[in-house]
């Protein structure tokens, strides 16, 4: 959340993420999930981020001009081929601006993708660990991801409240990837202070959701998100990261026009984010947005100017308008 970058590390040889893609579809193909399995599973994913992300992430940013697939988005931006088409697409009218999915998307996307609603989490288990109950629980990491999860489903009916001005401040952005901060800087999720990025380490496989599934009876759920498009569309999301800091914004070019969006409405990142809500509770991540909208170009030369990547919304706040 942005869920993406699950952990910098060095060492990652060549090859080594090809055989483990590998692995991921062997496991797929599995049709019975044996203790044996979930051992190999996990273990393997452990591995994966332990040993170098990083340079996978690296590798893949060297694809970086590949077209996607008539989305207008290049790799790494766009994701894993195959499942670029299950992310929003741009919007063709204003009544679909910040409109969420819905549950029966939501639940076509998932399937599509390799989660199904048996995979998530239960009622219980969700409530304990968004309010960092349970065995282990620990409540200022859950408020990690629970800030992450309303921002990445800032949609209709569901707004953010800042401090702008003085004054407290509702908004609606998830459509261009851009959230308001709680003291009133507009920004990409993507930014390095924002809750979307703080929370990599706590869902990364050796990280607090990891130890607090294995702890509370959840690691049936954790398996099946690795086995999952989440795995590789990781992989892309975390190279797309490095390449566009500070701001976090992404160019899209169709039909000879060119665009910035937000860093969570690109394919890799929102399809990576809807996997691990999906896991958490379908009902939530069915209130992602369902199409991307570009951000008015005022906006996003003055983000892509500042040395930070923030400017304050109250002086941009009539764009969106």
């Amino acid at each position: 959340m942005t869920f993406g970058r699950i952990i910098r590390t060095q060492g990652f040889h060549e090859g080594q993420e090809m055989r483990y893609a590998d692995r991921v579809v062997r496991c797929r193909q599995a049709k019975r999930r044996s203790k044996v399995t979930t051992a190999i599973v996990v273990a393997g994913v452990t591995l994966l981020s332990l040993v170098g992300i990083q340079g996978a992430g690296q590798q893949l940013a060297g694809a970086g001009t590949r077209p996607g697939t008539n989305t207008g988005f290049t790799s790494p931006f766009s994701g894993t081929p195959q499942y670029e088409r299950l992310a929003p697409t741009e919007i063709t009218n204003p009544g679909q601006l910040n409109q969420p999915i819905g549950q029966r998307a939501a639940d076509r996307i998932a399937v599509q993708l390799g989660l199904t609603r048996s995979d998530s989490f239960t009622t219980q288990q969700y409530l304990e660990f968004i309010s960092g109950k349970g065995a282990g629980g620990k409540p200022d990491k859950a408020e990690l991801v629970d800030a992450s999860a309303l921002i990445l489903t800032n949609t209709v009916g569901r707004p953010l409240y800042s401090n702008v001005d003085g004054h407290l401040t509702p908004s609606v952005l998830a459509s261009y990837g851009l959230f308001v901060t709680t003291s009133g800087l507009l920004e990409s999720p993507a930014q390095a202070d924002a809750p979307t990025r703080l929370v990599n380490k706590v869902i990364m496989p050796t990280g607090y959701m990891g130890t607090w599934c294995r702890a509370n009876g959840a690691t049936a759920s954790l398996v099946a998100l690795y086995k999952s498009a989440y795995t590789l569309e990781t992989l892309y999301g975390f190279a797309a990261q490095r390449q566009s800091a500070p701001a976090q914004l992404i160019a899209n070019k169709k039909e000879g026009v060119t665009a910035e969006v937000g860093m969570s409405m690109g394919p890799a990142l929102w399809l990576v984010n809807f996997l691990l809500l999906y896991m958490l509770n379908p009902t939530l991540a069915a209130e992602m947005p369902a199409n991307w909208a570009p951000i008015p170009p005022t906006v996003a030369n003055a983000i892509l100017a500042s040395p930070t990547g923030q400017v304050p919304y109250s002086e941009y706040a009539s764009f969106f308008h």
